[in-house]
């Protein structure tokens, strides 16, 4: 039978470091709340952002969800989207999606308003030869007269 003097014992009152900070985020919490936790992590966040960049976030972004795939495929991410579809669906309803179609649909409208806009303004420049020079109020004045 193995000796048990060997090991180390335990002194009446200590504790591992996991335990010491889980005793301490505890008591940080009941101090000051949920809200301290929220504000020093958007700090934090704020800080690296002004270090590093939006870029950083980025790749550990795209590094995090190519893990992620990896792991667990492209079906787990049909899912939770499933999931958190019927989550918005049940706490906001129906009427949520049909009132963000009708916002994207009017959208999607005025961008192709604006597209089809511009696609003229240049048709129109296109049509401009080196010689036709627009007037300020956008009618085409004659050509000089050479002598």
């Amino acid at each position: 039978m193995a000796d048990d003097n060997n090991a180390i014992p335990k002194k009446k009152g200590s504790m591992s470091v996991s335990e010491a900070g889980r005793k301490g985020g505890q008591t940080v919490r009941d101090k000051y709340g949920h809200s301290f936790y929220e504000e020093i992590g958007r700090k934090g966040g704020e800080t690296v952002k002004a270090e590093r960049g939006r870029a950083f976030y980025e790749a550990i972004g795209k590094k995090g969800g190519d893990t992620v795939k990896a792991e667990r495929g492209a079906a787990f991410y049909e899912a939770i989207g499933k999931k958190g579809g019927e989550a918005v669906k049940a706490e906001r309803g129906t009427p949520f999606y049909e009132e963000i179609g009708k916002k994207g649909g009017h959208r999607v409208r005025s961008l192709i308003e604006e597209g089809k806009k511009a696609a003229a303004e240049l048709a129109a420049a296109a049509k401009l030869s080196n010689n036709d020079v627009p007037a300020p109020g956008g009618e085409v004045l004659p050509e000089p007269a050479h002598e």
